[in-house]
């Protein structure tokens, strides 16, 4: 297993890990966070080579994908850099990119009861107005779970939900910043309460950010 325990602050600067092979020739990734090597829940940064795809499958408890570079594709479509879709218990699809594409992927986190397909191109959504200057893109809601894009402006606060437990944060571009270190571009953080940390950005930033979502262990 690898990083598992959700009482524990974990802090991946990704750009600095090496990618590892899949199963799959033309698939590489870097893990996160995983239960079991090929099954249950997992959180890694996976990149496809130009031409590589995958049989058709499923995924028990479903998958949850933002694109991150470069367009990922199936049956349903292409889905460019800025691509948000969740893909829920017994979707099946053949995945493939023509031209290479990296993405953030979560497997097995995904509750059953939560059925609904989504697939949200965030280059046409308009940004919200948030707390502290923040702008907002809202991507999903489901009981207390919460998935949004942040745009924090520089010299901005990051300012979470005061009751907000299960907190997760890819940085996307741009660089936070807390008592603790530096956050920049590539970094995937997950903490159980990241409210009691002053985090900033002193440039502005964008971030993937999920709320709520941490199961029961």
């Amino acid at each position: 297993m690898l990083n598992m325990d959700f009482t524990k602050r974990v802090v991946v600067h990704t750009k600095e890990q090496h990618w590892q092979v899949s199963p799959l020739p033309g698939v590489w990734r870097k893990l996160l966070a995983r239960e079991n090597s090929e099954s249950g829940h997992a959180t890694s940064i996976v990149r496809y080579d130009a031409g590589a795809s995958f049989r058709s499958h499923n995924h028990p408890l479903g998958e949850e994908i933002f694109v991150l570079s470069g367009t990922f594709s199936d049956e349903t479509g292409d889905f460019p850099a800025g691509s948000y879709f969740r893909n829920p218990q017994g979707f099946v699809h053949a995945p493939f990119s023509d031209n290479g594409c990296e993405l953030l992927v979560k497997l097995h986190q995904i509750s059953p009861l939560d059925s609904q397909r989504i697939c949200i191109d965030t280059n046409q959504q308009s940004w919200q107005l948030g707390s502290n200057k923040l702008k907002v893109k809202p991507l999903h809601d489901f009981e207390t779970e919460s998935v949004a894009l942040i745009l924090c402006p520089a010299g901005e606060k990051l300012t979470l939900p005061s009751d907000c437990s299960g907190v997760e944060i890819y940085v996307i571009s741009g660089e936070l910043n807390d008592e603790l270190g530096r956050y920049p571009a590539g970094c995937w953080i997950r903490s159980s309460n990241l409210n009691q940390y002053r985090i900033s950005a002193e440039q502005e930033t964008l971030i993937w950010l999920k709320t709520g979502h941490f199961p029961d262990y």
